[in-house]
């Protein structure tokens, strides 16, 4: 499998899903991040696990660890789910970032060793870790055509961060490019959904 399988098959799978994806652009504020979902009213709406994705949900791309007003929020939901239903599941899974995890939220799983997201490998053994089944997974990702497809591929919840965390300051070059990136993902979900 080529490097680069899981681009291309977020276009083919983006077209097949195009209309669920369309709605979940559609149902998400402009304003969407982390904090405004609230972990009670999560767990009352049937979730039991979540799935986070960490550069543009947690932090600002390529940031070491999450930025002070996600930890308050991951210690929210960490009372609410517990910590061994909370996984990061994200396609840059670096050492220093699952240092940190362990040191800070050593319940909290890191799924690695999966094909990349949007193929759903990774809510699959979320499921199968957690003990949950798959459509009471929240999958938390900036981008339709990685995390919210995974979650929409597997049968689990996509929730799509539509303001997320960037820092032009410290990454200017890599901020740009996924901006333009996720503009570009909603043009291409827009264009398509009526077909």
């Amino acid at each position: 499998m080529s490097a680069y399988s899981h681009i291309l098959a977020g276009f083919s799978l983006g077209f097949r899903h195009r209309r669920a994806l369309w709605r979940v652009l559609q149902a998400t504020p402009k304003s969407s991040c982390i904090l405004s979902l609230a972990p009670e009213q999560l767990k009352s709406s049937g979730i039991a696990a979540l799935a986070l994705d960490f550069d543009g949900v947690l932090a600002h791309h390529g940031a070491p660890q999450p930025l002070p007003e996600a930890v308050a929020w991951l210690n929210q939901c960490q009372r609410v789910f517990g910590g061994e239903n909370i996984f990061i599941l994200s396609n840059k899974p670096t050492e220093g970032r699952k240092a940190w995890f362990k040191e800070h939220y050593p319940a909290f799983r890191f799924i690695s060793g999966v094909r990349k997201k949007p193929y759903p490998d990774g809510l699959i053994e979320t499921g199968e870790l957690a003990g949950v089944p798959l459509d009471s997974i929240l999958m938390v990702d900036d981008r339709l055509l990685t995390g919210c497809l995974a979650a929409l591929n597997a049968g689990a919840r996509p929730s799509y961060i539509r303001k997320p965390y960037a820092s032009y300051r410290h990454r200017p070059l890599a901020e740009l490019f996924f901006m333009l990136l996720r503009s570009a993902e909603r043009v291409f979900i827009t264009l398509l959904s009526p077909y």
